[in-house]
């Protein structure tokens, strides 16, 4: 994904889905969440539990979609109102978690929960399924090519390992050219301490703007 300006934000997304149980009362909640990046997705996905867990007394569901969240739902499915959904959906954007889908299924063990004990436990259930994902965070970074003469090579591989960034590509010619992926928050530190220490005998072109995924 890329772009002309950098976001000054970063989000976290799910790369592995997960399932999670928790039991109250001996009623039982089972929290699925998946990755869904359009509300059609979301939409599906929802209805694929509905119909797995048909003989449930609840199937709740809550969806976060956008880098900022801009698209978000959820449903009680018929528990009292703001005491499942909404409780779910303020999980996922506690979490800062985006474009992500979760549903919690609820086999009633016969005893009332009552408003705050469902709140608990729609929150509780969507807790222990995200436990059971694998999350990354999604991260703006800048493409860079670092040219230089063979004095400062050594120098140069030195800092980036400092960084934890390996090059993309190398190219020895006449001279060694570099390119990056450089995180956005360290590109301005990254490039002074090259420059010190090479003593400026080095070019350092920033390009394009990408998003890309860091597992946590």
């Amino acid at each position: 994904m890329k772009q002309t300006e950098i976001q000054p934000d970063s989000y976290r997304v799910l790369l592995k889905g997960g399932q999670g149980e928790y039991e109250e009362k001996k009623s039982r909640f089972i929290a699925t969440v998946q990755k869904c990046e359009r509300e059609e997705e979301a939409a599906a996905f929802i209805e694929e539990m509905k119909k797995k867990y048909w003989d449930a007394r609840h199937n709740c569901s809550a969806f976060c979609i956008g880098a900022r969240g801009e698209l978000t739902r959820c449903s009680d499915d018929g528990e009292p109102s703001g005491t499942a959904g909404r409780p779910m959906l303020e999980v996922l954007t506690g979490e800062g978690i985006r474009n992500a889908a979760v549903v919690v299924t609820r086999y009633f063990g016969g005893v009332l929960l009552g408003t705050g004990g469902l709140v608990r436990a729609y929150t509780r259930a969507v807790q222990e399924g995200l436990k059971n994902c694998v999350i990354g965070r999604m991260r703006a970074g800048f493409e860079v090519e670092v040219q230089t003469d063979y004095s400062g090579i050594g120098k140069i591989l030195y800092i980036l390992g400092n960084f934890g960034i390996e090059p993309i590509s190398s190219d020895y010619t006449d001279t060694v050219t570099l390119r990056l992926l450089v995180p956005g928050e360290h590109v301005d530190r990254l490039q002074n301490q090259i420059v010190e220490a090479t003593g400026g005998r080095v070019a350092f072109h920033r390009g394009n703007v990408l998003y890309f995924v860091d597992k946590e």
